[in-house]
């Protein structure tokens, strides 16, 4: 269902927020997650910052241009 939740540099991909969760699975560091439905209709789960986590909602678009190392928050529209 999911690739690697890793963003890589050279990835380019365009999607709405579907869901936010946050985990510890080593028990002392907090991971920030967020589930994408992507344009072609797949579904991925990466891991981002913490801030731009807490600046998400459902319905939010994020996209990741190749050469960068972390996705955006595209503007309303």
């Amino acid at each position: 269902m999911f690739s690697s939740r890793k963003v890589h540099k050279d990835d380019v991909w365009d999607g709405v927020v579907v869901d936010k969760t946050r985990r510890a699975p080593d028990g002392s560091n907090l991971y920030h997650y967020v589930e994408l439905r992507l344009t072609d209709g797949s579904r991925k789960k990466i891991r981002v910052e913490k801030e731009l986590w807490e600046n998400l909602d459902a319905g939010d678009r994020l996209v990741k241009e190749a050469g960068v190392t972390a996705p955006t928050k595209a503007p309303p529209g």
